[in-house]
């Protein structure tokens, strides 16, 4: 198991909630929830595609997580983006540190010689996954162990977001893989409140679906 602790940041973390608020890509509605596809309600929506069509917002993610890499994984040897979501981040970092850059399928294909990675990855370059979002963990932690699994070594995953859930920090913990993200739930609603977007009597709201979502609204 890795030992390496990755940490943001906090003023970038600031920025980035302030960038995913400003353009939509994040939006917080305590008294009408949200319903996700799973059907559970939920006062977040988390769209970070939207980041792509502003320029200056996909910079500053894009040097967020170049200034990571170079931080705590200077060994780096290639960029993996997890599809979808990852995969344009995955490749302004790679031009940044000028590294070769892979993205993962979330299954392989099923015709021609059915890739799961698309790009060239060599057995033991080692290698940063980048994500749009971490929700659980789970679907992050598959491209780190599917980069494994081709021979090469996955340092580390980053992403854009999280929900901080504890499921995600316990699935991480135990594959063994390290992982940060620019910004996170709790910093998204220090930023909010401030701006005003929510108020003072939202945050136990806010704070009690990130401890236990599948309660929420119930």
């Amino acid at each position: 198991m890795s030992s390496v602790t990755i940490q943001t940041n906090p003023q970038l973390a600031e920025q980035i909630a302030a960038d995913l608020l400003s353009i939509g890509a994040v939006s917080l509605r305590p008294q009408q929830p949200f319903t996700w596809t799973s059907g559970l309600k939920s006062p977040i929506y988390c769209d970070n595609r939207l980041t792509i069509s502003h320029p200056d917002v996909r910079e500053r993610i894009a040097e967020g997580f170049a200034s990571l890499i170079r931080e705590f994984f200077p060994e780096t040897e290639v960029i993996a983006g997890a599809a979808t979501g990852g995969i344009p981040h995955a490749a302004w970092v790679a031009h940044k540190l000028n590294l070769p850059m892979v993205y993962v399928r979330d299954k392989a294909k099923g015709h021609g010689k059915e890739n799961l990675i698309e790009g060239t990855i060599k057995p033991g370059q080692k290698t940063v996954v980048i994500e749009d979002l971490i929700s659980t963990g789970g679907s992050s932690l598959k491209v780190a162990v599917a980069v494994n699994e081709a021979g090469a070594e996955a340092l580390g995953v980053l992403g854009i977001f999280s929900y901080q859930f504890d499921k995600a920090k316990q699935a991480f913990e135990e594959g063994g893989v390290p992982f940060e993200t620019l910004t996170n739930y709790t910093t998204l609603v220090q930023v909010a409140l401030a701006q005003g977007s929510i108020q003072e009597q939202d945050v136990a709201a806010l704070q009690a679906w990130r401890a236990n979502p599948s309660e929420y609204g119930k």
